[in-house]
């Protein structure tokens, strides 16, 4: 085979690799409702399995913002076809951590993807959805 037409095949068929990987990258975009403080900071996490949700792996993305008004969007992008979760949290006195009393409850707002209704951290399995394609969730604070 002519050493051009070669190179020019395997490029050729590389490029329509990276197009198809492209093709498949989705969109994430994450509706906050019920912001109930416009002070400190929101922060959202997207994480991809249960190391990422129990803490001991980073988040896939992250992102934080301060609120304006009782609802915030936030929107992640190139995102592989996969499993996925988000955990929110309003760190409204902008000291670095979700405050709880004395029993432990959180004293400022918090969320996650589901909208679980449990009175505690919801498990992975609670909190997990699959994103194929662009999609939009919602999570209201508690």
């Amino acid at each position: 085979m002519n050493r051009r037409l070669h190179y020019f095949l395997v490029a050729s068929a590389l490029t329509a690799g990276l197009s198809c990987i492209n093709a498949q990258a989705a969109e994430l975009t994450v509706r906050i409702h019920d912001i109930r403080a416009q002070t400190g900071v929101l922060k959202v996490a997207l994480v991809d399995g249960v190391p990422g949700w129990d803490g001991k792996a980073a988040p896939v993305k992250a992102d934080g913002a301060p609120p304006q008004g009782d609802g915030a969007t936030f929107v992640f992008k190139d995102l592989a076809p996969g499993t996925y979760a988000v955990m929110i949290s309003h760190d409204e006195n902008g000291n670095g951590k979700l405050d709880s009393n004395f029993m432990g409850m959180p004293t400022e707002g918090y969320g996650f993807s589901n909208n679980p209704a449990v009175m505690r951290k919801p498990t992975w399995e609670e909190a997990r959805f699959e994103l194929a394609a662009d999609q939009a969730i919602d999570v209201t604070l508690r």
